[in-house]
């Protein structure tokens, strides 16, 4: 389908073909949820070698190694696991199950939305936009997909692959520039899922608002690390190093500033720099580092660190002997330690985004968690070091989307975990069940075989009976609710 051009009138012709499918065929089986995510896999692994090739031109520089595992590879155990449960998911939820005995039937159903629209990012444009969708498909909605216009090269491949495993009424796959990404929000979808920016979130909810189209935000944030005072720092440095680089920072669950012991800071730091030298001998001219996927965020990030560094911060770019970065024409940024990072410094406030790490001293672990309350909630919140009782309060005493504790992105290993954000790191979550609920209404459905009418208790005329029975109901829940309190307000203050 050739979109180029395209305008608000085209669009809606879309979502009403897909509509009118919805409406003609009813909540699709099991087996027909199965196919269509079949079709999606298939999409994707027929033609992986042209994804990741695509997503290597429009970063300019990027692994394709590291492409395949984190946009394709990664992607398949979620899927799977959806595929395995959906049918199970599908079933309705009983309610009064003793009650069917003298014909009163209650259950939950859960049922499709009918379109649901996909806002995609270009940091992974692939997967984050593949993965909804599949959950999209399991709970049995027609999904329409508008890909990130700075991933063009990808954003055209999808559109070109789409119609060859689908009619446009069940997947379409829309490009085109921010004037088409603005109308799209605006379409009467059933559900519209996107990810990217508290920004760009915040303008597509205002869209979605005018039609009272519901909304999961994924976006992303300034992600916390706590290095534990137990923590073994030369390893914990080496994976915070390792994560902080993945897909050259550009990522929403990447570390973005780092709490260490202040007796450990210089040993934190050398072991960060030192992994760095060891991941990335040459930058210039190696296809493995991944640039900065256009001019705009390239200067951003720059950007910050000069800001701070103007202001007074201490910066350390690990750059290779005879490589002068950042360089504007090949948009790479040398990995970067700041310190001594204040809060009128752009760097204290912005999600970074790039390939610098911002590192901080403490003397006891409530100064980390004070500073990561005052702020506000991430994506993720990390935390190096023995699950102690120091890790079950910074657990406790934060608010984040997820917690991961040794290991880069460790909260999204399991494909039943629900992935999400809190506040203004997003809104609603998916994997797992989690997406197919996201996607999903749940119906009560509830009927009565029964001689008399429950409810017409609330209907006039109201006898004495009934008001004596009312009344009686009442003593009871208040005695009730005293003797609760009475057991135990004692403790509480």
């Amino acid at each position: 389908m050739d979109d180029s051009g395209i305008g608000a009138v085209g669009l809606r012709a879309i979502l009403d073909r897909q509509r009118e499918a919805f409406l003609a065929e009813g909540p699709p089986s099991a087996a027909v949820r199965r196919n269509r995510i079949d079709r999606l896999l298939a999409l994707v692994l027929d033609n992986t070698d042209a994804l990741v090739e695509a997503t290597a031109a429009d970063y300019g520089s990027r692994s394709k190694s590291a492409a395949l595992f984190a946009e394709i590879l990664g992607m398949i155990s979620v899927i799977e696991h959806t595929r395995g449960e959906l049918a199970r998911w599908m079933k309705p939820a009983a309610l009064l199950r003793a009650a069917r005995w003298v014909g009163l039937r209650a259950e939950v159903e859960p049922s499709p939305l009918g379109v649901v629209g996909v806002i995609g990012p270009w940091n992974f444009p692939v997967n984050l936009v593949v993965l909804p969708a599949a959950a999209a498909f399991a709970a049995g909605n027609r999904v329409m997909i508008k890909m990130s216009e700075i991933t063009s090269q990808t954003a055209d491949l999808m559109q070109d692959l789409a119609p060859r495993y689908f009619d446009d009424d069940e997947l379409a796959v829309v490009t085109g520039d921010v004037d088409v990404a603005a109308e799209f929000a605006r379409l009467p979808f059933d559900h519209l899922f996107f990810t990217g920016s508290p920004a760009v979130g915040a303008r597509v909810q205002r869209a979605a608002a005018e039609n009272l189209v519901p909304v999961t935000l994924e976006l992303g944030g300034k992600n916390p690390v706590v290095v534990s005072p137990a923590a073994e720092i030369r390893r914990a440095a080496t994976r915070i190093a390792q994560g902080r680089l993945v897909n050259g920072g550009q990522v929403c669950v990447c570390p973005d500033y780092v709490f260490v012991p202040d007796r450990q800071v210089e040993s934190f730091v050398e072991t960060v720099k030192s992994t760095w030298r060891a991941m990335f001998p040459t930058i210039a001219g190696n296809p493995d580092y991944c640039a900065s996927v256009n001019a705009a965020n390239f200067t951003r990030v720059v950007g910050l660190v000069e800001d701070a560094r103007a202001k007074g911060a201490r910066v350390e770019a690990v750059c290779p002997a005879g490589e002068p970065l950042p360089d504007a024409l090949s948009r790479k940024i040398a990995p970067t330690v700041v310190r001594d990072v204040t809060d009128d410094m752009r760097l204290a406030e912005e999600e970074i985004f790039g390939p610098v790490l911002v590192v901080r001293g403490y003397r006891r672990p409530a100064e980390a968690v004070d500073y990561i309350n005052r702020r506000p909630a991430p994506l993720v919140a990390y935390w190096y070091g023995p699950d102690d009782a120091d890790f079950r309060t910074f657990v406790r005493s934060t608010r984040s989307g997820g917690v991961a504790r040794n290991d880069f992105a460790a909260q999204m290993i399991p494909s039943a975990a629900p992935f999400g954000g809190v506040g203004r790191s997003g809104m609603g979550a998916y994997h797992g069940k989690a997406g197919f609920d996201t996607f999903s209404h749940h119906r009560s459905v509830v009927g009565s075989d029964l001689p008399f009418s429950i409810t017409g208790r609330a209907a006039m005329p109201f006898t004495g009976p009934m008001r004596v029975g009312a009344d009686l109901a009442l003593r009871r829940a208040r005695a009730r609710t005293r003797h609760r309190l009475g057991r135990t307000s004692k403790g509480m203050t």
